[in-house]
């Protein structure tokens, strides 16, 4: 068990582990120490010089980043004299760092930029033209983008393609004021988490080609969600912005940390499935293949509830625990049988060693859990009794539509595919990020989503299609 030592913060008494660093302390008590080099998923470099504090008892001050707590500390991050320390340091990063603010993809999310205002540096002690110049827009590769000038050689990224990736495709190049981050030549950045270093990185150094000059950050809205891409869960912010007359866009997904999850971290193919949501989307309700509005479908999908005797529900593993759930009790009402069949989801291609899961379903530990059957002579033996099919964003009957021939069919969905043609009823739903509800990850953790996409289409989460039909159940005393 480790050690617990007491120690002073700016004169408040806490206590934090023996030996662990300083900065750590400070971070998990919200204590605003700058640092550019420290990262907690990276450990300590020492290089940037910026998390310097006064400790009482030495002769001068210490980075917050390479200092072990002991018993009896007396920290300082406030005072005019450490203020002054990081001002001089502050004032060095800035000499040979370009003045291009206003153009710079990463204003409004920078922490040089915050430091800079909270600093005061207004008069500017440097020539511009005495400034040291570096290459601008150099592509690394995997979507990032490089402006050595901007760089502040935190090394970050360098760090996190050596220890964590392991791939070391970046470097530091050159001495002195001359140093610059690059790939070594004939080796482009390429790795399966290569963007997590546009994260990484604290100034507008590496940038994502793919959200470059797409929106500016204040204009956007965020929530925090999970990723959808593979039974990992990992835990990502979704930012987004309402267009006028239009639902709202989604311009990037962002890991969020959470230790016991996804770290800090999160795929490049994760990242980039925010451009599924507004592709290829379903919007208009069917019957027979005619459009018409959501709640014929849903007086349609009531008469077919009652008419038929053998349905069958079959369920995504991508569903929320909600929607699973009220499925299944409408199912028990209707003393009719379901389903998780859904070998579609698995890619024995997909997964590695890291973050990335062969199962690229998001809540398949949901059916374990509701007891659901995935089994797949269960699910023959359903179909094949059928006469109502209720397909509820499961897509594997795209490639096996002969399933369904001579059987009633009522689906689901929040984008187009083949089995929406096949279907007496279709009625589109909200997708993924346009809905909240409890996901349970491959390891059984369960994640909380609380979306806050605005629509001006009508579209609802199949728990709310459920709780429609079942009230219109109940009602016709079945």
């Amino acid at each position: 068990m480790s050690e617990l030592v007491k120690l002073s913060i700016n004169g408040n008494e806490t206590e934090a582990e023996k030996g662990s660093l300083l900065i750590d302390a400070l971070l998990d008590r919200e204590v605003h120490i700058p640092h550019f080099c420290y990262h907690q998923a990276l450990g300590k470099d020492g290089n940037c010089r910026m998390c310097m504090v006064e400790i009482e008892g030495q002769k001068r001050p210490q980075i917050a980043c390479d200092t072990p707590i002991k018993e009896g500390m007396i920290v300082r991050t406030v005072g005019e004299n450490i203020e002054k320390v990081r001002r001089d340091i502050l004032e060095l990063e800035l000499i040979n760092h370009p003045i291009d603010c206003p153009t710079c993809d990463q204003a409004g999310e920078c922490k040089l930029q915050d430091y800079y205002m909270e600093s005061g540096f207004y008069d500017s002690r440097v020539e511009v033209d005495d400034k040291v110049t570096a290459r601008k827009r150099i592509e690394l590769g995997s979507n990032v983008m490089l402006d050595q000038e901007r760089c502040v050689l935190c090394t970050r990224c360098v760090r996190f393609c050596s220890d964590i990736t392991g791939t070391n495709e970046l470097g530091v190049i050159n001495r002195a004021d001359h140093s610059t981050i690059g790939i070594f030549p004939g080796r482009p950045l390429s790795n399966p988490y290569a963007m997590n270093v546009v994260d990484l990185c604290p100034v507008g150094a590496l940038t994502s080609q793919d959200f470059r000059f797409k929106q500016r950050v204040w204009f956007l809205e965020t929530f925090d969600a999970i990723c959808n891409g593979c039974s990992r869960g990992c835990n990502i912010t979704v930012d987004h912005r309402k267009e006028k007359y239009k639902d709202d866009q989604i311009f990037r997904f962002k890991p969020r940390a959470n230790k016991e999850v996804n770290g800090w971290f999160m795929c490049d193919e994760g990242r980039l499935s925010y451009k599924n949501e507004g592709e290829n989307r379903f919007v208009t309700p069917l019957i027979n293949s005619t459009e018409t509005v959501f709640d014929n479908t849903v007086t349609k999908t009531f008469k077919l509830l009652t008419e038929e005797k053998n349905i069958l529900f079959v369920l995504d593993p991508g569903l929320s625990l909600e929607e699973m759930q009220n499925t299944k009790n409408l199912a028990k009402v209707l003393n009719a049988n379901i389903t998780g069949y859904s070998p579609q989801h698995i890619d024995e291609s997909f997964g590695d060693d890291y973050l990335k899961k062969n199962d690229r379903s998001a809540n398949r530990a949901a059916f374990k859990e509701l007891d659901i059957s995935e089994d797949e002579k269960d699910f023959n033996a359903f179909v094949d009794k059928a006469s109502l099919v209720v397909i509820l964003n499961n897509n594997y009957f795209d490639n096996n539509l002969n399933l369904l021939e001579n059987k009633k069919v009522i689906s689901c969905f929040s984008h187009k595919c083949e089995t929406i043609n096949k279907s007496d009823v279709a009625i589109p739903t909200a997708s993924f990020y346009e809905k909240s509800g409890t996901y349970i990850n491959f390891g059984g953790t369960k994640q909380k989503v609380i979306s806050k996409m605005k629509k001006n289409r009508p579209m609802e989460s199949i728990t709310s299609i459920i709780e429609h039909i079942k009230t219109m159940v109940d009602k016709g005393n079945l």
